[in-house]
């Protein structure tokens, strides 16, 4: 029994080595094949100036000097132009509730002084209890010092 393992191991052993040798195959080449876009040409900046004569009455047709700076000009005046603001109101910009961002930041501390209020009213009860005082008076007595509160 032990040898069918042994020769079970060996093919296992086999075929993972055939395995890793065809990832480093094509890893060889794919770094063959990255070698060779490395050797291509570095890219030229071209002019786009139309070399055509059709093209180039086209393109001076497009772009005139008055033109161009006719509109630079309506540019820059309407970059200084203030736009003005008919109406503005106001309930857009602020809260509809002014203190919602206090109720906000003070919940999570009114929280933890709930929660510390609760077991401080459980441990002065708990202690009455001690003291053998009757239940039903330690309870009324409880619930009228956090009905104060």
């Amino acid at each position: 029994m032990t040898e069918e393992k042994v020769g079970t191991l060996v093919e296992e052993a086999l075929k993972r080595k055939q395995r890793l040798q065809s990832l480093k195959r094509k890893k060889d080449e794919s770094a063959q094949d990255k070698s060779i876009t490395d050797k291509l040409p570095a890219p030229r900046f071209r002019s786009y100036k139309p070399q055509d004569e059709s093209l180039k009455k086209i393109a001076l047709e497009d772009a005139k000097a008055g033109d161009v700076e006719a509109e630079v000009q309506d540019q820059l005046e309407a970059a200084t132009a203030k736009p003005v603001i008919e109406e503005l109101d106001i309930s857009n910009l602020a809260p509809q509730k002014p203190d919602y961002d206090l109720k906000r930041h003070v919940a999570k501390k009114l929280d933890k002084l709930t929660r510390r209020t609760q077991k401080a009213i459980a441990e002065l009860i708990m202690d009455r209890l001690k003291a053998e005082q009757d239940l039903a008076t330690a309870v009324n007595i409880g619930s009228e010092v956090s009905s104060k509160n």
